[in-house]
C-alpha cells in the first residue's frame, strides 16, 4: 500500500504528479481486482484513492495558479 500524505502538505509540482501517478496505479490494480471480484473487503478503498487522485489533481492545480 502506499502511504497516505496529506494533499495540503504538498507543494512541489513534481511531488504532486509523482504521487497522482501512484494513486492512479493503485486505483487502476483495486479496479481490476473488483472487476475480477477478488477485492471482498476493501472496497471502500476505491472510493476513498479516487477522493485522494482528486485532492491531488487540486492542489496540483492551485500550485499552478500560484505561478501565474
Amino acid at each position: 500500500p502506499v502511504p497516505h500524505f496529506p494533499a495540503r502538505s504538498m507543494h512541489n509540482e513534481k511531488d504532486l504528479k509523482d504521487r497522482i501517478d501512484e494513486m492512479k496505479t493503485e486505483l487502476s490494480k483495486l479496479q481490476t481486482e473488483n472487476a475480477k471480484g477478488t477485492l471482498r473487503k476493501e472496497t471502500g478503498k476505491i472510493k476513498k484513492t479516487k477522493k485522494e487522485v482528486a485532492r491531488l489533481l487540486t492542489r496540483l492545480n492551485e500550485v499552478k495558479k500560484q505561478w501565474i
